[in-house]
């Protein structure tokens, strides 16, 4: 199964790369035009086997957001740019994580990468589990979590609820696609996150 998601992978990755360069380089110009910086974000994350590597993403925040606050986003986020809150609303921020699945570090389909300091609060387990696949773009705590910059915004500590409430949720979405992982399988995510972001805009 694993080297038949690796070909579906390459293949769709690379056709998605030829086909939106267009807008890549669009999206591009917006960036450097709206605030000085580099266009694309990236960022230590854990992948397979628990290696790390860097994600890339189009930036959407200031170059040093990370110096200014937290390590996830929330709600109206004042580190965010005017391109950015735009891109971010539709999900093309995600679009460059094509990059890093024909790459092989990510798949299309799998658990969302997640940066060290909050790896180390996956229990053991299922932390094997987990970093025993590839990380991908959408899963289903993608498609649940859609709004979930909205939903840390309403607590009164956004860090403490994604660490307690939204994480261990999110693992338990990991843990279901592991024991459901086929090709089939990740045909029904990739739609169900297309109907997600079209429903929702």
């Amino acid at each position: 199964m694993w080297l038949g998601k690796r070909f579906f992978d390459l293949f769709f990755s690379g056709l998605g790369l030829i086909v939106l360069s267009p807008l890549f380089l669009l999206i591009a110009i917006f960036i450097k035009l709206d605030r000085p910086g580099p266009i694309f974000f990236r960022q230590k994350r854990v992948g397979l086997n628990e290696v790390p590597f860097f994600i890339h993403k189009f930036r959407t925040m200031y170059v040093d957001a990370e110096a200014r606050g937290l390590k996830i986003t929330v709600g109206l986020d004042p580190r965010i740019t005017k391109v950015g809150a735009f891109i971010r609303k539709y999900k093309i921020d995600e679009l460059p994580q094509l990059i890093d699945v024909f790459l092989g570090t990510m798949s299309l389909v799998g658990p969302r990468p997640e940066v060290p300091v909050y790896v180390e609060k996956y229990p053991s387990e299922l932390r094997k589990k987990i970093f025993s696949m590839r990380p991908g773009i959408t899963d289903w705590a993608s498609i649940e979590y859609k709004d979930e910059n909205d939903i840390l915004a309403k607590a009164t500590d956004p860090e403490s609820a994604y660490i307690k409430v939204v994480l261990p949720a999110k693992l338990g979405y990991y843990e279901k696609y592991f024991h459901q992982a086929s090709l089939l399988t990740d045909f029904k995510i990739i739609l169900a996150t297309l109907m997600a972001i079209l429903v929702k805009r």
